[in-house]
Formats: structure tokens, C-alpha cells, sequence
């Protein structure tokens, strides 16, 4: 629960921070119009985020004919944690990898590369996969998908700010210099909160 509260401060700092590099650009209604972007783009990134990074990382789903193995691996482990059974997807890379996706556990998906399946054991897989069921079962991966989509506002923002300025001469290249630096520090504290409360939560996990 800590961690979780961290984690909401931290994205409430982001949501501030938004708003404030809008301000520079263009006062009160600046900030307004910025925090509705911000909104419109999570409000996006919550629904498609998942389907578009599949789509752009060329996966396959798996059918639990397909990839027996594997589906049942997955089926037994989410059951023993109680959560529903994600999708599986397969990545044609012979890199071993692997990701978990989605905005809620009922929303899931669990994307392997082919080079995972075949330079691992049955038992590192299945640790793989487990991971990556924490991930989903702490809702993990919508998370870092709006973590990563307010860093792209922030960073947008100050590639306006350093090309275009801001009004009555705030902002300007200081300013967009200023949003660049936040932007990734911003989202790795997010990153960071996610790890520690990510931690504590798997030593009570019952995957």
C-alpha cells in the first residue's frame, strides 16, 4: 500500500509538472490545455497502448493449440495467483525476451520472443513468465504505459517551449532544456517507485 501511495505521488508530481511547463507556455490557459493533453493521451494510451506494441513488435498470438507448452505453463501459474489467463503472443527474434502488457489483469497479454523459448530451460521460463505475471497482477504495466506517455507530454512540451518560447518571454530554450532533463529523470523516479513497490508486493505474491 506505501509503495502504491508513492507511486500515486510521484504521477501526481508528473500531472504538476505538466501542467507547469504549460503555464510557462502560454499562462493559465496554457496549463489547462496542457493537462488536457496529458489526459487525452492517457486516455488513449490506456486503451490502445497494449495492441500498439504489439502490433509494432510484429507478435503472434498463440492459440492454446499452438503453443501447449507454453498456455498451459502460463494457465497453471495464473491460476495459482488467481488472476485470469493473459494472451499469449510470440515475438519472431531469435533475443531472448519477454513482456507483459495491458491495462488491467482482465486485459492482459504476455509477449515471449522465439529466442526465449529456445536458449532457455522449462524451469527459467517458467520464472520468466511468473515475473511477468507479477507484473500484471500488481497492474505494473499500466503504470509505466502512463508513466511513459506523460514523459513524452513533458518532453513534447519542451521541444515547443525551446523552438517557440514562451509567453511574455517565459519558458524559451532554458525552459525546453529544463523539460528535456526532467522528462527522463521524471519517469526513471516513477520507474524507481514501481521497482520498490513492485519488491515488496512479490514477497507476498502468490505466484
Amino acid at each position: 500500500m506505501a509503495g502504491n501511495v508513492k507511486v500515486f505521488m510521484l504521477m501526481a508530481a508528473l500531472t504538476a509538472l505538466v501542467m507547469a511547463l504549460g503555464w510557462m507556455l502560454g499562462g493559465s490557459g496554457g496549463a489547462l490545455i496542457a493537462l488536457l493533453i496529458a489526459g487525452g493521451m492517457n486516455f488513449f494510451s490506456y486503451w490502445n497502448s497494449d495492441k500498439m506494441v504489439l502490433r509494432q513488435q510484429g507478435a503472434i498470438e498463440l492459440s492454446p493449440r499452438q503453443g501447449a507448452e507454453l498456455y498451459a505453463m502460463t494457465k497453471r501459474l495464473a491460476d495459482r495467483a488467481q488472476m485470469p489467463m493473459p494472451k499469449l503472443y510470440l515475438l519472431p527474434t531469435e533475443q531472448p525476451n519477454a513482456f507483459a502488457t495491458g491495462r488491467n489483469p482482465e486485459n492482459a497479454a504476455v509477449a515471449v520472443t522465439q529466442g526465449l523459448l529456445n536458449h532457455l530451460s522449462a524451469d527459467e521460463i517458467e520464472g520468466v513468465i511468473a515475473h511477468e505475471l507479477a507484473h500484471i497482477h500488481h497492474r505494473d504495466t499500466l503504470t509505466m504505459t502512463i508513466t511513459a506517455t506523460m514523459a513524452g507530454a513533458i518532453a513534447m512540451m519542451g521541444n515547443m517551449m525551446l523552438f517557440a518560447g514562451g509567453r511574455d518571454g517565459r519558458g524559451g530554450a532554458l525552459g525546453g532544456i529544463i523539460a528535456m532533463i526532467l522528462a527522463p529523470m521524471a519517469a526513471m523516479m516513477v520507474q524507481m517507485a514501481i521497482s520498490r513497490a513492485r519488491g515488496s508486493a512479490q514477497r507476498r505474491a502468490p505466484i
